[in-house]
């Protein structure tokens, strides 16, 4: 037996590990929700709110991802109206998947 094999035979053993696995799994299948239909009032909401965001504005933008409600907060990086989708710090958005948007208020110069 090789120094690599016999070393093996110590390293940490955790039987609990298929277990964690498979509740985390259930716990974020249980956490799922469906996407929200907005009203067309909220529609136009957000659609205003979108228009007065300038790029190195504060938001908060709570938005659906991934069978999930998420809300980020941070400062605009990127605005693209043709691809109509805003960015946040690192997360990219698409105007569809907004729910609502709270811009800070604006630094004064």
């Amino acid at each position: 037996m090789t120094r690599g094999e016999r070393a093996k035979q110590f390293m940490a053993f955790d039987a609990m590990k298929g277990l964690k696995e498979a509740l985390k799994g259930k716990e974020e299948k249980h956490l799922r929700v469906d996407k929200r239909e907005l009203t067309d009032e909220t529609i136009e909401l957000i659609s205003k709110q979108l228009k007065k965001i300038v790029r190195g504005d504060t938001v908060e933008i709570l938005y659906f991802n991934a069978c999930h409600e998420r809300t980020v907060k941070g400062i605009v990086t990127k605005l693209d109206y043709a691809l109509k989708f805003i960015t946040v710090g690192d997360e990219r958005i698409d105007f569809d998947d907004i729910y609502s948007i709270k811009i800070s208020d604006h630094k004064s110069d």
